[in-house]
């Protein structure tokens, strides 16, 4: 949702830049995407003075002028303005200078005189449509002085991502009631560009059809649309949109039309009402009927383009034929012309569903339809229809004659109870009642008090304030998230205890996670199945269209994409869900713990360059401890299987929960063997709603990482080669290798990724007093492969770092 800063001030004035408006929605309400600031385009214009103004000699319509600039030179400069008057200032583009339409000032010769830059009207800077003069700077800044410090304050695009729970956003009102709650600042009723909406005119009501003003409207489909108000504005001269209206529109992105459609979609983007105005002349029958399209029925929008219509979708007709479609666009042959002298002005509610139902069954999608999808504001209707009316006739004149209010009001909002109790203990902090009161009145709630707390009504245009939960946030969050505790407090959230199968999963989580594995958590699904895999009917990818019957399928996926990209050591777990088929018509749900060892068993070290490669050992000594975590209290048995099951685990009272063996991958030669590790935790049923849960993982490409003192980390793994050198140190006895590593770190840049200390040795070669201690140095670029010439570099710069700060210097080979 983009919305202008000006706009907004128009609903709430303040002095506050659009920078610290988009900060407070953004830390309060809704995310802040982007700042664009208008007008940018004119950084390079310059105030200028004309000194010297004449007839040129060669043209009886130009002038020749002496224009001082701020440069210290005065510039000759042809204009053909007839408002040039020496001693006034105007707007300048010097040589060189790019015009917001693209063209470049060039220092050039105009009926054989020199003009050195050009002095501007508003319609060349893009400030409005008066092109008969230069535009005449009221200032007393000196020549010079860049442009933008003299114009009005610069307007700004806040570029906002609404959520589809808060349809109110869409609109500038609504983003002015949120600054006005978040800054309290009051608001005005209605913008200040609209001037005095008139109450006098006379309002025809009925439950299902009304008539007045020679028009009548009858609702036949009032499920789609509960509501239908239409103004009968007549005497209206249709044409160019002043210039206030223009900007407001063209503020945030939107082309000038004409006044009459330029002030609907005033009102759509500032009220967040769509309304659409019809040529009453062109209304067969002098009427409007809402109802569903029957078969065969077709109708042209206003984007040229001829729709046939599904039976049943929602339209607007006249007496014959339909004109528009519900909430979504109006047809062509009804539209406003310059040859429009009397309008029907639509303003109606329409239910989401049904606007949903239209916009999918002629694939279009408006700003209208996106508004009534999300909901609008029900209760605001006839006010609404009030205000755009006046803004017609104050940019197109004319009158309005009658306004017809068709189908019923809405009902009153439910009031919800808030607790301060319950909120101080959601929130970790109490709230003063007053301030409570005054937080929610602010967004326009009605607040009184009751025995249990405060009794709040939310406003018409809140649709997702239904439970006390719902105003708690609200407080929060204007209160201020930052200002709310952090800290754990003494109780907890609720009374149910865990689930068993969450408690064993936590169990083993906390053990693999100790002894150094990493969890990865994929998709259930794989590649590899039968007839009897469970098979997804809309796969997310159609080369993974089964549900896994083992832990160990996706974990050797895992693995593969870590030996694509030259890491063989592994130690990974996932704790997920596996389906199984059980002979009904759902596959049989169960959660599995795997782990997958390859690799060297541990780090290296200089003591031991080349540890011990994992092995079927190693992987049975795990089993059994996970054994014992996630079933204590109870026997468990480890015996021989048939390859690749080297063994089967049998616990008490669970018989066969799982195995220990070989995992068959896609390895390269280099690469040791994999050995894999699966136990059944227990099996899920229609009440384990506490059991846990798949989590999307993105390809493969980060693992998590966790440890009791750090928390969780994703680290994605490198895509790019590393480049290793090795160097060995005539260190001295008295330094300790942790410190000459402390300075190869600092030293080393950010591309160093990894030191290692592989080697010592005393003997030949060394001088008494020193040993000789080898380090592997690994540097890694993130985005491209690192040059030789990069790599002796630094290796350069390390040693001579060292040579000054420790006096240590390479071995000699």
């Amino acid at each position: 949702m983009i919305v202008s800063h000006e706009w907004i001030k128009q609903f709430v004035p303040h002095d506050r830049s659009a920078q610290d408006v988009g900060d407070a929605l953004s830390r309060h309400c809704v995310t802040l995407d982007n700042i664009a600031r208008l007008g940018a385009d004119l950084a390079s214009f310059v105030v200028a003075q004309v000194v010297e103004a004449g007839r040129h000699p060669n043209s009886d319509h130009l002038w020749v002028t002496k224009v001082d600039d701020g440069s210290g030179t005065l510039l000759d400069v042809v204009c053909g303005a007839p408002n040039v008057v020496a001693g006034a200032k105007y707007p300048f583009a010097r040589s060189g200078t790019i015009m917001p339409g693209g063209l470049k000032i060039e220092k050039r010769k105009i009926r054989g005189e020199t003009s050195n830059g050009m002095l501007c009207s508003s319609r060349e800077l893009g400030l409005g449509q008066e092109h008969d003069g230069i535009l005449t700077l009221d200032t007393d800044v000196a020549p010079g002085t860049p442009l933008l410090e003299v114009l009005p304050s610069a307007d700004a695009r806040i570029d906002l991502d609404v959520l589809p729970n808060r349809p109110d956003l869409l609109s500038h009102l609504g983003v002015a009631r949120e600054v006005s709650a978040i800054l309290g600042v009051p608001m005005h009723a209605r913008p200040a560009d609209i001037a005095a909406v008139p109450h006098e005119v006379p309002v025809h009501t009925g439950t299902a059809q009304v008539s007045g003003a020679g028009v009548s409207v009858r609702i036949d489909d009032a499920l789609a649309c509960p509501r239908y108000v239409a103004a009968v504005i007549r005497g209206v001269r249709v044409g160019p949109s002043p210039d206030w209206l223009r900007g407001r529109l063209e503020s945030i992105g939107q082309r000038s039309i004409s006044n009459v459609v330029d002030a609907t979609n005033y009102v759509l983007h500032g009220l967040g009402q769509p309304v659409h105005a019809f040529d009453l002349a062109t209304l067969a029958g002098g009427g409007i009927v809402v109802r569903p399209t029957g078969y065969g029925e077709s109708l042209v929008t206003l984007d040229g383009v001829a729709r046939s219509l599904t039976a049943g979708t929602t339209v607007i007709c006249d007496g014959v034929r339909p004109v528009a479609l519900a909430g979504v666009m109006g047809g062509l042959d009804t539209e406003v012309t310059d040859a429009t002298t009397d309008v029907l002005l639509e303003v109606a509610v329409f239910e989401p569903r049904f606007v949903r139902r239209v916009r999918r069954a002629v694939n279009l999608s408006t700003d209208a339809s996106y508004r009534f999808e999300r909901g609008v504001d029900a209760g605001d209707t006839l006010d609404v229809a009030r205000t755009a009316a006046a803004l017609i006739v104050q940019v197109a004149g004319g009158d309005v004659v009658a306004l017809l209010d068709v189908g019923e009001s809405v009902a009153p909002r439910a009031s919800v109870t808030l607790r301060p109790s319950r909120l101080a203990r959601v929130l970790g902090v109490a709230v003063p009642p007053a301030e409570l009161r005054d937080r929610l009145e602010s967004l326009g709630c009605a607040v009184t008090e009751d025995a249990h707390g405060l009794l709040v009504t939310p406003p018409s245009w809140r649709h997702d304030l239904l439970l006390e939960v719902d105003l708690i946030e609200e407080v929060a969050r204007l209160v201020g998230f930052d200002a709310l505790p952090d800290e754990l407090r003494p109780f907890r959230p609720g009374t149910a205890p865990d689930h068993p199968l969450h408690l064993a999963g936590r169990r083993v989580r906390d053990l693999l996670v100790g002894m150094g594995l990493a969890e990865t958590r994929p998709m259930p699904f794989t590649a590899t199945g039968d007839e009897h895999t469970p098979r997804v009917r809309n796969p997310l990818a159609d080369d993974e269209p089964f549900l896994r019957a083992s832990v160990l399928d996706t974990l050797a996926r895992r693995a593969e994409y870590n030996l694509s990209r030259m890491q063989g050591d592994l130690r990974l777990f996932e704790i997920g869900n596996v389906f199984l088929p059980s002979g009904g018509s759902l596959p049989q749900e169960e959660v599995h713990v795997g782990a997958l060892l390859m690799g060297a068993r541990r780090p290296a070290h200089f003591t031991e360059p080349q540890p011990p490669a994992f092995d079927i050992w190693d992987a049975k000594a795990m089993a059994e401890r996970m054994l014992a975590v996630a079933f204590p209290g109870r026997a468990a048995t480890l015996s021989p299987g048939v390859a690749p099951t080297v063994w089967v685990l049998t616990v008490e009272g669970e018989g066969k929960v799982g195995t220990v063996g070989n995992v068959a991958l896609d390895r390269p030669v280099w690469a040791g063997a994999a050995f894999g590790i699966k136990i059944r935790l227990g099996v899920m049923s229609s009440a384990d709603v506490s059991a846990p849960r798949q989590n999307a993982h993105a390809g493969g490409a980060a693992v998590r990482e966790a440890s009791a003192s750090s928390g969780i980390r994703f680290t994605p793994l490198p895509t790019t080669p590393a480049a290793e050198i090795d160097v060995a140190l005539l260190v001295p006895d008295g330094i300790e290798a942790a410190r000459v590593e402390q300075l190869l770190r600092s030293a080393g840049g950010d591309l160093l990724e990894r030191v290692a200390l592989f080697d010592e040795f005393r003997g030949a070669g060394v001088p008494e007093g020193q040993r000789s201690l080898g380090w592997r140095l690994t540097f890694r670029h993130p985005e491209r492969t690192l040059r030789d010439k990069e790599i002796e570099g630094r290796r350069a710069r390390l040693l001579d770092i060292l040579d000054k700060e420790l006096g240590i210097r390479p071995r000699a080979t």
